[in-house]
């Protein structure tokens, strides 16, 4: 049975009986009618009402609001960014902004993409919080070239886009953008100072505005060529390189200690390398690498201290014949990378030697290693004494980094790693009173000292590596607890500066958890707690950490900064009104701690990603391997 059919039309019947009309001015006159017959009460309070739904809906619309002024504003011109530029200012004054057009800096791959740009004035001792929002410019070339290296632009993906949530929000974009330029300011005022000053030499002395050598290698140059890479410093970088290329020389006769010249030089060339694909800094890398080979002829294959790079010939120093085990077990990241580059070997065949020599040696307790290590006989000196400070530190370090450079597929690094850890916690960890922070003291013939060196604090970071990297979720819950402890260091410095060595209360009715001794009042610039904050920031995206950060970076700029240029270490942090510089500036300044700061700032996961790289503990990143290599 078929249903019945539908009708397409609708019937609609009008009356033409009545008066009704609909134009306007019947409207008109009807509405003016029933207006005026209300009582002048009634009118009034009907146009209060409208006036106060009217001003009600003009504040609660700031963004109807901001749109308009921003399209009368520009009228369609491109956003701009506002620089710092006065660089001869006195030290934390309100720095003056000056309007230029927005460029991007760097290789796509090594810079912070957010599309925002800030006004900056009023960085570097007072918080920004007028910060001007513009919309960025989202295009892009597919393959950009700079300095010799030619990078793919790299394009988002699904994996990026749980770590790239926090940068949805315009305010959060614009303080990170204000903050990266904070460092990339104080870098260049460091810089000007080495240029000015201490061009070509090893490092900086501001005050008296000349230079000290340690090699005569230049090492603060090297230290930084991929600081200024990773901050986008073209030009900084470019009068770097051409000094490398026509100036720098290992065919000297000068003694070099092994470990320093292979963390910051050999290791800065290398991780150079790897960001720039600049051949020449490869070839300078295998130069250094060949000419601290002669360190490894010994007995013990336990490596002396001391090569004279001209000569080719090593030593122990004149004071003993023992190497610190830090020095002898944190050479290696750079070494193996260096045979893996170059296809010879001998490098890696030499410095895993030494942890072989190490993994098996009596002496130990719980996984911890003492600070010496004899040439001759290759077995541990001055045992008994434990710590993760000074001459141990990074033997711990490397440990983690060796796995994860070769693919995590060297068990017994891992192995060595673990049982350390553990040992800290049983041996070494401790609380503080009144507060409770968790600290890691030392050990030595069985006392207890609750002596932290601020070297220690590339621990809480470490932990956190490890947790990354699929290691026990506790070691996370620890480093959370130690850069708590770290960061105080700091805030509870009358400078916001940590001292060098702190002593932490442990009696009860302590009305200070740190106390600081009158030789252990100075602060060199030290990296490490930065680098923890960078990591902890990187995998918990807890906001606090950028912001104990940006609190050390303005103390920095308060108590250290010269005025014509550069950064001095100084004597005593517990005196903000007489500080008494040290007229030093380290080369790790440039290499390390300003370097953590960019990255800590910075929200894009991919600058330096932690999944590819794996930083020496001078902060040069290096590749991890594939499993294949």
């Amino acid at each position: 049975m078929l249903p019945p059919s539908r009708r397409d039309f609708v019937s609609l019947t009008v009356s033409e009986s009545g008066s009704y009309t609909n134009s306007k001015q019947w409207r008109r006159q009807s509405c003016w009618r029933k207006w005026k017959q209300l009582s002048r009460l009634q009118r009034s309070l009907i146009l209060f009402t409208l006036m106060l739904l009217l001003v009600g809906g003009i504040t609660t619309s700031p963004t109807l609001i901001g749109h308009w002024r921003g399209e009368n504003e520009y009228h369609g011109k491109p956003p701009f960014v506002v620089n710092l530029k006065n660089e001869y200012r006195p030290i934390l004054p309100e720095l003056p902004s000056e309007k230029k057009d927005y460029h991007r800096r760097g290789p796509p791959v090594l810079q912070n993409r957010l599309q925002i740009k800030t006004n900056v004035s009023g960085l570097l001792g007072v918080e920004n919080h007028g910060l001007d929002l513009k919309n960025g410019d989202k295009g892009g070339k597919p393959v950009i070239s700079w300095r010799g290296a030619v990078i793919e632009e790299e394009h988002a993906s699904d994996t990026d886009t749980k770590d790239t949530e926090i940068q949805d929000d315009p305010a959060s974009m614009a303080l990170a953008e204000s903050r990266l330029e904070a460092v990339r300011e104080a870098f260049r005022h460091a810089w000007k100072g080495y240029k000015n000053f201490a061009w070509g030499h090893d490092e900086l002395k501001p005050i008296s505005k000349s230079y000290g050598e340690w090699f005569g290698l230049g090492l603060t140059l090297i230290d930084a060529l991929d600081t200024m890479w990773i901050l986008g410093l073209k030009e900084e970088f470019a009068e770097a390189r051409q000094w490398v290329a026509k100036e720098l020389s290992f065919d000297k006769n000068v003694d070099v200690n092994l470990f320093e010249s292979t963390i910051r030089i050999l290791g800065g060339l290398l991780s150079t390398y790897h960001l720039t694909g600049d051949a020449l800094f490869l070839e300078k890398a295998k130069d250094i690498g060949s000419r601290l080979m002669p360190a490894f002829n010994t007995a013990s294959k336990i490596p002396y201290s001391d090569v004279n790079i001209g000569k080719g010939t090593a030593h122990s120093p004149q004071w003993t014949s023992d190497s610190t085990v830090a020095e002898v077990t944190s050479i290696q990241l750079e070494f193996r990378e260096l045979s893996r580059l170059t296809g010879d070997p001998k490098f890696k065949l030499a410095v895993m030697e030494v942890m072989k020599q190490v993994h098996k040696l009596d002496g130990k307790q719980d996984g911890l290693v003492p600070m010496f290590i004899n040439t001759n006989s290759g077995l541990f000196t001055h045992q008994g004494t434990f710590t993760l400070g000074a001459r141990a530190d990074s033997y711990y370090e490397y440990l983690l980094k060796q796995w994860i450079q070769g693919g995590k597929t060297e068990k017994e690094l891992l192995d060595d790693y673990l049982q350390a850890v553990e040992g800290v916690k049983k041996k070494l960890l401790k609380k503080s009173a009144p507060s409770g922070l968790t600290f890691v003291g030392e050990l030595s013939h069985g006392h207890f000292s609750p002596k932290m060196d601020h070297l220690v604090c590339f621990l809480p970071g470490t932990l956190a590596l490890g947790t990354h990297n699929g290691l026990p979720a506790d070691h996370m819950e620890l480093a959370k607890q130690l850069i708590e402890t770290c960061y105080q260091m700091y805030a509870q410095m009358e400078t916001g500066l940590s001292p060098e060595i702190a002593h932490f209360n442990m009696h009860d009715g302590s009305t200070q958890d740190v106390d600081v001794k009158i030789a252990d009042r100075h602060n060199l610039l030290r990296p490490e707690t930065v680098e923890s904050l960078f990591y902890l920031y990187r995998f918990t995206k807890d906001k606090k950490y950028q912001q104990w950060g940006w609190e050390i970076l303005q103390n920095f700029n308060k108590y250290t900064r010269v005025p014509t240029g550069g950064y001095t270490s100084i004597n005593n942090v517990r005196d903000p009104a007489s500080p008494n510089p040290r007229d030093k500036m380290e080369s790790f300044f440039l290499g390390e701690t300003l370097k953590y700061f960019y990255l800590l700032f910075s929200d894009e996961p991919n600058l330096i990603s932690l999944d590819k790289y794996v930083f020496n503990t001078e902060a040069h990143p290096l590749p991890i391997w594939t499993q294949s290599e």
